[in-house]
């Protein structure tokens, strides 16, 4: 008990600090920073669409870790936690998929090019979404989570897809960022750099609330069972 007070206290710290610098940080994303020199105004989406993207992807590897510890364990905590990354995962990549396609339009000139990162990505998010529709056809715990771990870890091919799809193809993303047209002064880099880690506390502590309020959904059909 007195450990999961100390963990609930750790987490409600690691919201606050991540809510707090992601404030900053779109401070300094929308007002502090001036217009780049190539693209404008319209890079300052970049601050919002690749965090988001790089903490799905970290997100969907917490999902393959906790799947793998289910086959392994069979223990309910894996499942409630494979799910929970699974769902703030697919969140922060759809928010990362429309943000994407705005800078599109004005980077590009069209909001959707069919460009190799692009089609990967939306090619997992189609996956993990079935993800999701295979735990809702399946009533049986124990066949619910071994057959959706079984998924995840098959699906998570998708993760290093998307990732490598620049390598792999050509392709209008970058490799690195300043292939983009888009060189970013130190001063861009020390906004970027903490809303990735601004993002990420948000990310932890919304998993983990998800997977409190399920451990409670568990304890009650037991309680009602």
């Amino acid at each position: 008990m007195e450990i999961e007070k100390k963990t609930q206290g750790i987490i409600m710290l690691i919201s606050v600090a991540g809510f707090l610098l992601a404030i900053l940080c779109g401070y300094g994303a929308l007002i502090y920073l001036g217009p780049e020199k190539t693209l404008g105004d319209s890079y300052r989406i970049f601050f919002f669409h690749t965090p988001s993207a790089i903490v799905s992807l970290l997100g969907f590897t917490g999902t393959l870790i906790f799947s793998v510890r289910y086959l392994i364990r069979r223990d309910v905590e894996s499942d409630i936690y494979a799910v929970s990354t699974a769902k703030v995962s697919l969140v922060f990549v759809t928010i990362a998929l429309i943000m994407g396609s705005i800078w599109a339009k004005f980077a590009w000139g069209e909001y959707w090019n069919w460009d190799p990162r692009e089609t990967a990505v939306l090619i997992l998010w189609f996956v993990y979404a079935g993800y999701f529709a295979l735990r809702s056809a399946i009533d049986e715990f124990d066949a619910r989570a071994r057959s959706s771990a079984i998924f995840a870890v098959f699906g998570y091919v998708t993760v290093p897809l998307a990732y490598l799809s620049t390598r792999i193809w050509a392709s209008l993303h970058p490799v690195i960022i300043h292939t983009t047209g888009m060189n970013l002064e130190p001063r861009m880099v020390m906004v970027f750099v903490p809303m990735i880690f601004a993002v990420l506390m948000i990310y932890i502590s919304f998993v983990w609330i998800d997977g409190r309020l399920k451990k409670i959904e568990y304890q009650l059909m037991e309680v009602v069972e």
